[in-house]
């Protein structure tokens, strides 16, 4: 498997520090609110690549920590007259309500930063014993310019990223890119004890802290969004290295932006939208086979239309399933008849692309054509006049739970329920073929339509479709 390394800017093979074990990091959310659908993306991706991986046979720890301790939470708690603690815990069990509907597995470990505080104070103090940082009167500050390959991540010397970068004037640092380690206690200010005196953490301190913790000084990947590669992934890389003298991650995987109708997602121009908002219209489901019909790379936009074609597809090829499903009612054989050998063959054709494609940097969007292929190849060689037999049926279906688990779709077992009426329809209108009176068979057929069913008269019976 091959990976874009952001590091490097280049894709290279995939080898893991340890033969068949992978040690990944993903940023979670800062939770204060229901995540959005920005949030998603990574979210679903990175679940994506620790899925693939576990299916190429590696043992994955995967750790995505919860933030919950910073400014937004603090302001966002006294909004509310509640404890940052009691903000976290609501959103962190709104986060996994939104997280299963998605598809997107538990990590191996959901640390919080609240938690790890100790851990967190470990780090700093590595730092300030061996210069890398300094304490200006209970802040303690990360130096930059000490860390003299600051920018590997960005590809941007120190110099041009002070130029360009959003800085906070504060007399008390060094200089303009130091970076706060340590946050000296503010009044109503949740705080820790600490060798600097009562404060908190700053926000790119808690994930060294907690990947050296859970993982390991080296780890094999890193993700999160495109817009965390600086400076929060680059602090990493300073505060990880300066205290541990080695590499801190060998691959660094980063997501592409998501635009919501051509534009930046922003709450001043009303195109902001959280998961939990779109999840009222489109199933969760839907959202995710979305975010994974394009690379992960590439800037993905986010529409009304282009969930509703998403959705369109999606269904596409649970009819398929579905067809094949009804048809295996009436199969028999437990081997495939010779004419079927070239389906088969067709078909792990296509499973092979699908593995080629994700191999070939978490290519999804590939990988979703090489099932619609599988798709094309069931509509056009397997209907109910070919009678099927029942193994070539039970092989394709469980080539798309293979495939489907790998992405995180295609796992919807149970067919929606038929109401009672819409079933009474459908007995009156076999009646009705039987009695051969097409006008009433046609007439009950329209009516279905009405209440969003098509019914489809094979040589096994009415099958029926919903729209």
């Amino acid at each position: 498997m091959k990976l874009f390394n952001t590091l490097t800017r280049e894709k290279e093979e995939f080898v893991p520090i340890k033969p068949g074990e992978v040690k990944m990091y993903s940023c979670g959310p800062t939770v204060y609110n229901y995540f959005h659908i920005g949030n998603a993306r990574p979210f679903i991706i990175f679940d994506t690549l620790r899925r693939y991986l576990e299916y190429q046979g590696y043992k994955v720890r995967f750790v995505q920590n919860f933030t919950d301790i910073d400014d937004k939470m603090i302001n966002k708690a006294n909004e509310l007259g509640i404890t940052v603690k009691e903000l976290a815990d609501k959103y962190i069990e709104e986060y996994f309500i939104d997280a299963k509907g998605l598809g997107i597995h538990h990590a191996t470990v959901h640390p919080r930063a609240t938690e790890n505080i100790d851990a967190i104070i470990d780090i700093i103090q590595k730092l300030v014993d061996s210069g890398y940082a300094y304490n200006v009167d209970g802040d303690v500050y990360y130096s930059t310019k000490k860390f003299k390959s600051y920018g590997k991540l960005s590809h941007q010397p120190l110099e041009d990223l002070e130029s360009g970068a959003r800085i906070e004037v504060n007399e008390d640092k060094h200089e303009p890119m130091d970076f706060a380690l340590w946050k000296k206690q503010k009044p109503g200010e949740p705080a820790w004890e600490s060798p600097w005196g009562m404060g908190r953490p700053g926000w790119h301190i808690e994930c060294s802290a907690m990947a050296n913790k859970y993982l390991d000084k080296t780890i094999d990947i890193h993700s999160g969004g495109q817009d965390l590669i600086f400076p929060h992934h680059e602090n990493e890389i300073a505060q990880s290295e300066a205290a541990n003298c080695c590499q801190f991650a060998n691959y660094w995987v980063h997501n592409g932006y998501i635009n919501v109708d051509n534009r930046k997602m922003s709450k001043s121009l009303g195109n902001f939208f959280t998961v939990r908002d779109v999840a009222k219209e489109f199933d969760y489901e839907v959202i995710r086979f979305f975010m994974l019909s394009a690379h992960y790379r590439s800037p993905i936009n986010f529409s009304k239309d282009l969930m509703e074609s998403a959705s369109s597809a999606l269904e596409r090829i649970y009819t398929c399933m579905d067809t094949l499903k009804f048809l295996k009612e009436t199969a028999s054989g437990e081997d495939a008849r010779p004419e079927e050998i070239p389906v088969l063959e067709a078909v792990n054709g296509y499973k092979q692309k699908f593995i080629d494609a994700m191999d070939d940097d978490l290519n999804t969007a590939d990988a979703i054509s090489a099932i619609f292929e599988i798709v094309s190849e069931v509509n056009k060689n397997i209907t109910s006049a070919s009678e099927p037999s029942e193994y070539l049926i039970e092989y394709i279906l469980s080539v798309f739970d293979e495939l489907g688990s790998v992405l995180g779709i295609l796992g919807r077992k149970e067919k929606e329920t038929v109401p009672d009426e819409v079933k009474e329809m459908l007995e009156e209108r076999k009646n009705a073929r039987a009695d051969k009176d097409w006008a009433k068979s046609d007439l009950i057929r329209d009516k279905l339509k009405d209440f969003g069913y098509s019914v489809k008269d094979t040589a096994q019976g009415q099958q029926l479709i919903k729209l």
